[in-house]
């Protein structure tokens, strides 16, 4: 199997694995304790909920997810093309696939805490292996794509803002307000979780180093730690003198021996540590070879 076959075969298991941790946090924990946290899942709850009176068990969340997404596919394939759908409406048919396959259990045992942690933990995770395939499991995000596409002054995560706001809202009426501000923490986990996802498990650290001696510490830098380090062309604006600025990523391990070695060769250097999320080239990570 080549590459660009080998690439693809993962996107398509990331989407398959990534819409079933969606769909077991959807049907066996927010279903359970009517936590909405927005998106086409959330209208299914509220939908499932809200029929239950007039069909035994209500609406399926599977059918719902998938009636709701059919119209905004055929209007994004309309705008957009294939090519901006493709991978997508695979996910939304996974998705509503695992809806369907997985049995509706209370993980969380009516426990809202462990519901928002949990539950955030799983659908964000399960959120950052779709994105981490270029696609989507449909629902707000190609909505708010489509207004984007009339309501150019507004960004799509602008849109998808409100949109999510007020079916949180709807969910604030149907269920009360202490689920609602359970969904809230839900939300800020899936957040946080879909964005370590994506950003990588390693992260590291970046130095920019000001000293006199740049020479002799970029040499030891490069042998000690066998890193590439660059030469950065600066001024000095009270001494208006033309500086080398010396910037190096290393790991979060080395960060320290840096530090060493700049304290070694010259005590009154400047140096600046960032966090930098995810490094890319040699020496780091290879670009979709992350897993």
């Amino acid at each position: 199997m080549d590459l660009a076959n080998k690439n693809k075969f993962r996107d398509f298991l990331f989407i398959a694995l990534g819409s079933g941790l969606m769909a077991l946090a959807i049907s066996s924990i927010y279903d359970q304790i009517g936590l909405i946290t927005g998106g086409f899942s959330g209208i299914s709850i509220l939908v499932r909920n809200l029929t239950e009176g007039i069909i035994s068990g209500g609406v399926p969340l599977w059918l719902s997810n998938l009636l709701l997404n059919l119209p905004v596919f055929v209007l994004a394939y309309r705008k957009f093309g294939g090519r901006y759908v493709g991978k997508s409406i695979f996910g939304t048919v996974m998705l509503s696939v695992w809806l369907y396959l997985i049995p509706p259990m209370d993980l969380t045992e009516g426990d809202f805490l462990l519901a928002a942690l949990f539950g955030g933990v799983i659908s964000g995770a399960g959120i950052g292996l779709v994105l981490r395939a270029g696609a989507t499991t449909g629902g707000t995000d190609l909505v708010a794509s489509l207004v984007h596409a009339r309501l150019r002054h507004y960004s799509v995560v602008q849109i998808m803002q409100v949109i999510d706001a007020v079916i949180v809202l709807a969910g604030l009426y149907v269920f009360g307000l202490r689920p609602t501000l359970y969904a809230v923490v839900v939300i800020f986990v899936i957040m946080r979780v879909s964005d370590f996802i994506l950003e990588g498990f390693k992260h590291s650290k970046a130095a920019l180093i000001i000293t006199e001696r740049h020479e002799e510490v970029a040499q030891r830098l490069m042998k000690e730690l066998d890193r590439g380090v660059t030469g950065l062309t600066a001024r000095g604006m009270y001494t208006h003198r033309s500086e080398c600025v010396l910037y190096c990523v290393v790991s979060r391990k080395e960060i320290v021996r840096v530090k060493d070695i700049v304290d070694e060769m010259d005590p009154n250097a400047f140096v600046i540590v960032s966090d930098v999320r995810e490094v890319l080239g040699e020496g780091f990570l290879k670009y979709r070879q992350e897993f």
